[in-house]
């Protein structure tokens, strides 16, 4: 039990740990020995009492905060025309801060409070200083993760900027009334102090203003928590804003009627001069401005026609799309302001060009200043430990809590329950007596077992939510409603009659607790399921009982309700005025951004959107999952699970591009650039991307490989005589090649030549065909862009080509009549109807065999000094021996700024495999010739330029599923 004696004992240890874990690790058994000594120093001190004091919960309570870690944020920056201001004499005296502070220490890890301090110091730090004079503007972007905290962290910031003499704060809180309530809510709680409401006087405390009560301290408010408490004119006919007076907050919709009227009363109420450049127009000149744009992906972006004329010359005259136009009008209207957008999902902010301006909007929301990069901590429930990474021997480290579905619709994906590209008006039908699929009964039950689980681990009062998204209409969102819960109600007279089909579903139910939920707990290695209400550990799957499950499934099933969240069903998801909660809830977009699914266990999720920030995005599941995690099930189908891994790949390359960047002092221009050339991460919408028509592709910096190969023996003989063609086209091989390796000498085998002329890579890759299934890898796209490198930059223009020795003895290819390579073995991971799947193609030490001893050794270098600046959870406990990928291509590339080595932008390297076709797939003849696989390390560069690859938007819409 945590009483004030103990709390005293765990803030004293808690203050001493702090100080030790800046010199060593600290472990359980530090923190035992500590916590023992502290009581034993504070009771002869007459402070505690020793009978008194909860230590076991004290214990327990350090060990789960002291087990979470998170990394520090990385920035890249561009400080042109900033003055650095943030300094300690800065900091001191942060009342809004210090009670924020104190508030999200009885919820969060101290690591994470922590965290939330250091970065928001960041982010200010790079914002300009309030108090400065004239006119500035400072536009960034902070990057976190999908359901991760940025509510909690954009908070902090707040609450700093207003100490720091922020006047003006605008919340952009997405598209919808219940979102927006959702912010206000949390701004109410952890800014503002009071619960706000129609009745300016009505200021009942909550939050931070019960931890600081003084009533000079609080903040004005604009805007009030019920979802018709957006900004509207005549409550802001109530307001009256000067220098004087406490900053005002303002949390409002991006919708184009609230943000009119909100700059219509900035313009008339709060501006005080003429804007030098338009009379017409005040400017507001005594208050500066702060701009929090969350989901900053979604609405803000411009989606009009391109914003430069076909000169390439920026168009001042262009029109933006609505939503982006008022924000930028709002920022326009202060002469110093500073805007910062917060998001998981980038991709489409990136595309923003940077120069992009009007004349009457002023410039576009590129993050020009910034652009921070929020570390997760190690508790958190992300893409790469939901679907795992990708490695050399396959796919590791997936949670097993995915299960796929592919009984949802026909195998041509036209008919069934619910077909992927199905109509507003489809009507789900189903033969069995649910009226729904087997797979979606199943993820209904798991639920129902999950919230008993919770009861009996003392989580009764603690919500559980059931995400259910099969589609975006709201019609077909209802009928799903509809049998759902008739579903419900049928399990809820079953159990209270106990009578008809009780012993079977009672069966069924035994059947998926055994089957399932026990041995998918005992493959969560060392999960530690700890509760910091609770002492002790809580009961693990393996330790209940059926009979306790059954006996509390009555009760369980009575509490469960489902709920349409949709633009027109009257059920909203309201947990503030309840305790326990259990909701599965039936919706599409509502449900797909921003809304804060608590508790949430089961996800059953068929949306076919294949778009990066649209898929990533409608990954509620992601997130924290404290006491429950190996309760938690994700049912999807198996192409979305494969696009989901791709995003986690993808995502993460971007990740570590960006720290490589961060590392040697890139500016969010170069990362733009960066992104834009990035062959995957391209896709988010094409509207988002400015043309509908044109895939522009670059492999600046890239590796690429085939991941993806065809199974049919015409498509892999054809493959084959591209290769040979090739060879031949090359002449006679070295059989052998050494490199020095530190002070070691590495020798590779295989089929060696070296100064290649890119002609004969480009007349291979025309010949040599890639699947459709290649997200990366296109043969003909990279025949064009190695074609314009050549002949436009004189780069890439010679080539180092290496077919690799493998290991498979009996299986050979005949290079010469002195070389023979040994065919290469992959594992498989996926085989579909004309392709199968493999993990990692190019083994890492493969990438810089052309390098010499010292570009090998520069590009280590460059990977150790990465590493140790490093502090994240995936920091590996010893020094990398080998250099990363993304060091070996800026070396091979740019080689700038280590130990003198020169960059070779005009050598490519493309490494060959000859894969055994019967290892990879069983299906294949063992006469038959063998898979060609191929990659290719491309160096970075400062010239590079990408392809443009022409589709028409019935394709791009039919390739990735746009609706």
């Amino acid at each position: 039990m945590k009483n004030n004696q103990t709390q005293t004992l765990l803030n004293m240890v808690h203050t001493l740990l702090l100080e030790k874990a800046k010199d060593e690790v600290i472990t359980a058994e530090v923190i035992t020995q500590q916590v023992a000594l502290m009581q034993s120093t504070l009771s002869m001190a007459g402070m505690i009492q020793a009978d008194v004091v909860d230590t076991e919960y004290v214990t327990e309570d350090l060990i789960r905060k002291f087990s979470i870690s998170i990394g520090n944020e990385t920035s890249i920056s561009d400080d042109t025309n900033h003055h650095p201001w943030l300094d300690q004499e800065r900091k001191q005296g942060r009342r809004y801060w210090e009670r924020y502070k104190k508030l999200i220490q009885g919820d969060l890890p101290w690591s994470a409070v922590d965290s939330i301090d250091l970065s928001t110091d960041e982010v200010l730090s790079k914002l300009e200083d309030p108090k400065r004079d004239g006119t500035w503007d400072r536009r960034g972007m902070v990057v976190g993760h999908v359901q991760s905290g940025k509510t909690a962290n954009y908070t902090g910031l707040i609450c700093k900027a207003a100490d720091a003499g922020y006047k003006i704060i605008i919340v952009l809180a997405g598209i919808h009334n219940n979102l927006r309530a959702q912010t206000q809510i949390r701004l109410d709680e952890g800014f503002l102090g009071f619960e706000t409401s129609p009745n300016h006087g009505s200021k009942a405390p909550i939050g931070v203003g019960l931890i600081d009560q003084d009533i000079r301290l609080q903040p004005q408010f604009a805007t009030h928590r019920l979802e018709t408490g957006d900004f509207n004119g005549d409550f802001a006919k109530q307001l009256g804003v000067t220098p004087e007076e406490r900053p005002w907050l303002f949390v409002v919709k991006k919708n184009v009627s609230v943000l009119k009227g909100l700059l219509e009363w900035i313009q008339d109420h709060v501006a005080t001069q003429k804007d030098s450049e338009d009379k017409t127009k005040n400017k507001v000149t005594h208050l500066p401005l702060l701009i929090i744009d969350d989901e900053a992906d979604n609405a803000s972006v411009d989606t009009g026609e391109t914003v430069t004329r076909e000169d390439g010359s920026i168009d001042t005259e262009h029109d933006p799309k609505p939503i982006n136009k008022l924000i930028r009008k709002i920022l326009h209207s202060f002469s110093r302001k500073a805007y910062v957008g917060y998001t998981a999902t980038p991709f489409a902010n990136i595309f923003i060009h940077e120069q992009g301006e009007t004349e009457t909007e002023g410039p576009d929301l590129f993050p020009s200043a910034f652009i921070t990069n929020l570390s997760a901590p190690s508790n958190y429930v992300g893409p790469s430990r939901m679907f795992g990474y990708l490695t050399f021997e396959g796919r590791e480290g997936a949670l097993p809590l995915t299960r796929k579905v592919d009984d949802h619709c026909s195998d041509d994906h036209k008919d069934g329950w619910m077909p992927p590209n199905h109509k507003s008006d489809h009507f789900p039908k189903h033969e069995s007596r649910e009226g729904f699929p087997q797979s979606l009964r199943e993820s209904v039950d798991s639920f129902v077992l999950g919230c008993v689980v919770r009861h009996l681990r003392g989580h009764g009062r603690k919500h559980n939510s059931m995400l259910i998204h099969v589609s975006r209409f709201t019609k077909v969102q209802n009928l799903v409603h509809e049998k759902v819960n008739a579903y419900i109600e049928h399990l809820r007279q079953v159990f209270d009659r106990k009578t008809g089909s009780y012993d079977d579903i009672v069966k069924r139910l035994e059947l998926l607790w055994n089957t399932d939920f026990v041995p998918t707990a005992e493959k969560i290695e060392g999960y530690r399921i700890t509760d910091k209400s609770k002492n002790g550990r809580l009961k693990l799957i393996g330790e209940i009982q059926w009979q306790e499950i059954v006996e509390a499934l009555p009760d369980t099933i009575k509490e469960i309700k489902v709920k349409s969240i949709n633009g027109t069903a009257g059920d909203i998801l309201d947990y503030k005025d309840s305790t326990g909660a259990k909701v599965i809830a039936v919706g599409g977009d509502k449900l797909a951004r921003g809304l804060t699914l608590e508790g949430l266990t089961c996800s059953y999720f068929l949306r076919a959107s294949k778009m990066y920030d649209t898929l990533m995005q409608m990954g509620r599941w992601f997130g924290y999952r404290e006491g429950y995690l190996d309760l938690c099930r994700l049912h999807t189908t198996p192409d979305l699970i494969q696009w989901f891994e791709h995003i986690a790949d993808s995502a993460q390359e971007l990740r570590d591009e960006f720290d490589a960047m961060a590392s040697c002092g890139g500016t969010p221009k170069d990362f733009g650039l960066k992104v834009q050339a990035h062959p995957d991460l391209l896709i988010t919408s094409p509207l988002k991307m400015r043309s509908a028509q044109d895939l522009n592709m670059s492999f600046n910096g890239t590796i690429c490989e085939t991941t993806s190969l065809f199974r049919d023996p015409v498509r892999i003989a054809d493959n084959f005589r591209a290769f040979e063609s090739l060879t031949e086209s090359l002449g006679t091989p070295v059989p052998a090649i050494e490199r020095v390796r530190g002070n070691k000498i590495k020798q590779f085998k295989g089929a060696f030549w070296e100064n290649a002329s890119w002609v004969n890579i480009v007349d291979f890759l025309k010949k040599y065909k890639t699947t459709p299934e290649s997200f990366k890898v296109r043969s003909d796209v990279m025949a064009d862009y190695i074609t314009t490198m050549a002949e436009k930059h004189r780069e890439l223009t010679t080539w180092t080509v290496a077919v690799v020795n493998g290991s498979v003895k009996d299986k050979i290819w005949s290079a010469s009549d002195s070389v023979d390579i040994a065919y290469n073995v992959r594992r498989k991971k996926e085989i579909n109807e004309n392709t199968y799947s493999i993990g990692r193609l190019i083994s890492p030490e493969h990438e810089a065999l052309d390098f010499d001893g010292d570009a090998w050794s520069a590009a280590l270098k460059w990977t150790v000094n990465n590493w140790e600046k490093r502090t994240d959870k995936k920091k590996s406990p010893n020094a990398p021996e080998q250099p990363s990928g993304i060091f070996i291509r800026k070396v091979r590339g740019l080689g700038e700024g280590l130990d003198n080595i020169k960059g070779t932008p005009e050598k490519g390297l493309l490494i060959i495999y000859l894969m055994d076709p019967a290892s990879a797939d069983a299906e294949l003849q063992n006469d038959c010739d063998p898979v060609v696989g191929i990659g290719i390390s491309f160096p970075d560069s400062k010239k590079s330029q990408p392809v443009k690859y022409r589709v028409n938007n019935t394709l791009w819409k039919s390739k990735y599923e746009i609706n």
